[in-house]
């Protein structure tokens, strides 16, 4: 083969302890070796050092992120988790690039993106802009961040104390198991209610089922207004979900 026209080909191998662990976050060594690649001139001269110093930082870089956004915010991480969910952005001030960064990646990985369709997500990122008028603002300026026009309910609470148990064994892989545990059961409680919705288009008793869930689920808040800019085409289920909403409106905010 001529090795001028057929440039080198690499196989990067990284160790982490165990296959299942990297597997969570196959995504993003892609992308990491895809910034090795663009990074890479055709010169030889540096290049071994360049890759060995882009290279050394793959754990630091792909792996600690979300393990250092639950250090940072700790109990705050409620915040972040309930802007994730709920598809509000988020504003990060007087923060270095890194934490900035940190936070970002963590945001996107805490999202249903790619979970629910594109266009409900589309939809529910302009409802909650519109209906909040604001962003959440995380203050970085001192020591331990400040937040401000943020959000939460019982179900990002629950799971936050999940991240904080987490933290005590210190794995950085068991935080991004823990990130897609949290996504899974908001897929989850999604889908049990528009069952439920389903049914209490012909039933006042599915309805009331529907409610019931609501209230005891602790993410009623989030989970309507996703299922309501989904089917917001459908009169039947726009129906029910009013109705809903005015049940919402009338019980305790604390139930949800």
């Amino acid at each position: 083969m001529d090795s001028e026209h057929n440039p080198s080909e690499y196989v990067v191998c990284f160790l982490g302890g165990s296959e299942k662990g990297l597997e969570l976050f196959r995504l993003e060594l892609d992308k990491y070796i895809q910034g090795l690649k663009n990074n890479m001139s055709c010169e030889e001269r540096g290049l071994e050092n360049h890759v060995k110093s882009y290279l050394s930082s793959w754990f630091e870089d792909v792996v600690c992120p979300i393990q250092r956004v639950v250090l940072l915010f700790q109990e705050q991480l409620t915040f972040l988790l309930h802007a994730a969910l709920s598809y509000t952005p988020v504003e990060v001030k007087e923060s270095d690039e890194k934490t900035k960064r940190d936070i970002n990646r963590f945001l996107s990985v805490a999202s249903l993106q790619g979970l629910i369709h594109e266009g409900t997500m589309t939809s529910l990122c302009m409802a909650m802009t519109e209906e909040q008028h604001k962003s959440v603002v995380i203050d970085c300026s001192s020591s331990q961040p400040q937040f401000y026009n943020a959000g939460s309910n019982r179900f990002c609470e629950d799971w936050m104390q999940a991240f904080l148990n987490g933290a005590e064994g210190g794995n950085p892989f068991l935080f991004r198991q823990v990130l897609e545990n949290f996504k899974l059961k908001a897929i989850q409680d999604t889908n049990n209610l528009k069952r439920f919705i389903r049914q209490a288009e012909m039933n006042h008793y599915a309805l009331f089922k529907c409610y019931m869930f609501l209230k005891n689920c602790g993410s009623g808040d989030i989970l309507l207004k996703i299922v309501k800019v989904e089917h917001e085409e459908m009169p039947e289920t726009k129906n029910v979900v009013a109705v809903l909403e005015e049940f919402m409106k009338e019980a305790p905010a604390q139930s949800f």
